[in-house]
């Protein structure tokens, strides 16, 4: 089994990922925010405002081993539940270090995790980008599948 971080390789880590994470929010006009969670010097959010979706929100939670992150997508449907899953499983296969899955309060999330050997700058961003992307390009059609009677209603 490979050693833990020690406290001086993980503050190198967490310094990277603010110094990371200031980087985006100036650089890309779609980043609302991008910063440290309160009281809790391991995990980071960043928003970014979207079209499909107004906002999605990205969670970083640096462990031991492993950088992992998520982002909620829609809550638990409310019909066409096996459609649903298996659009999502469908998907799951063609993504790259991310997958569909049920979280808390059975709510549909994004999530994934990277070994902290291979975190960098060119991660972080392919992390953001992956989650982002796959939201905006899924979300329309999984809401209008999941609550397809609420939008026939609008209408």
């Amino acid at each position: 089994m490979s050693d833990l971080f020690d406290e001086s390789q993980r503050a190198t880590l967490e310094r990277r990922i603010d110094e990371w994470l200031g980087t985006v929010h100036r650089a890309h006009p779609n980043t609302v925010a991008a910063e440290r969670a309160m009281n809790e010097n391991d995990r980071w959010m960043v928003r970014l405002h979207g079209e499909a979706k107004e906002f999605t929100t990205i969670w970083l939670r640096l462990g031991q081993r492993t950088l992992r992150y998520e982002t909620y997508v829609m809550p638990f449907p409310e019909e066409h539940v096996p459609e649903v899953f298996e659009l999502l499983l469908r998907r799951n296969e063609r993504l790259v270090g991310a997958h569909y899955a049920l979280g808390a309060e059975n709510a549909v999330y994004l999530t994934g995790e990277l070994v902290l050997a291979a975190l960098d700058e060119l991660e972080l961003d392919r992390i953001i980008g992956t989650l982002y992307a796959t939201v905006e390009s899924h979300f329309e059609e999984l809401v209008h599948l999941g609550f397809a009677r609420r939008f026939q209603a609008s209408q």
